[in-house]
């Protein structure tokens, strides 16, 4: 299994398990459950692929994907857990599938001959629509929207730093985790900080 394959795998069980957390924080079911985490992990990128014309779509034919999202399903049916640790939780595993998404959407986007400014704009659409759409489902105001968070904002800076990586010849694997690991600690900084952007 590729690096890039790693990470896809890895973007779509962090997501799944987000959007479950969310099912379970709002007290849904395990159909409400598998709805969301469905959504969370496959919305970004099925949006970035209708996009720049991938069909079918990533995830069509993908058994793997799909079990992945029903065993964090499955994780989050068994955990025992107060609702503070979800929040938490929720977070973290968000935090990280931005990362993990952002890099996969801006990798696969020039695969398709898309130019390395719009790659970076299809790589946070497909970190963040997944759940910018789970909040909307769940009637929450999605993290994409709240004032001030720096949440696409950290998917566009460690998109920029890939692209940056890629043009200075660092080795992929290398790239890859760096621009992660930037993507994750900006968003997780900013909370911790409350560093946020002005208000319109």
């Amino acid at each position: 299994m590729s690096a890039i394959q790693t990470i896809a795998y890895t973007g779509i069980f962090v997501f799944a398990l987000t959007g479950a957390l969310k099912a379970r924080s709002h007290q849904m079911d395990v159909f409400g459950a598998v709805v969301l985490a469905f959504v969370t992990a496959y919305g970004g990128g099925t949006v970035r692929d209708l996009l720049i014309g991938v069909r079918p779509v990533s995830w069509m034919n993908d058994y793997l994907a799909l079990a992945l999202v029903l065993a964090a399903v499955t994780v989050v049916f068994l955990l025992h857990q107060n609702v503070m640790r979800f929040k938490i939780t929720i977070f973290l595993s968000d935090a990280i599938g931005l990362g993990l998404f952002t890099v996969l959407g801006i990798h696969k986007s020039m695969e398709m001959g898309i130019n390395s400014g719009y790659a970076v704009i299809m790589g946070a659409i497909s970190a963040t629509f997944g759940g910018l759409l789970a909040d909307i489902l769940s009637n929450t105001v999605p993290d994409l929207l709240k004032k001030g968070e720096l949440y696409a904002t950290a998917c566009l800076v460690g998109g920029m730093a890939q692209i940056g990586l890629m043009r200075a010849g660092v080795p992929a694997h290398i790239n890859l985790g760096i621009s992660v690991l930037l993507v994750v600690g900006i968003r997780i900084v900013s909370k911790w900080k409350r560093l946020y952007l002005p208000a319109i």
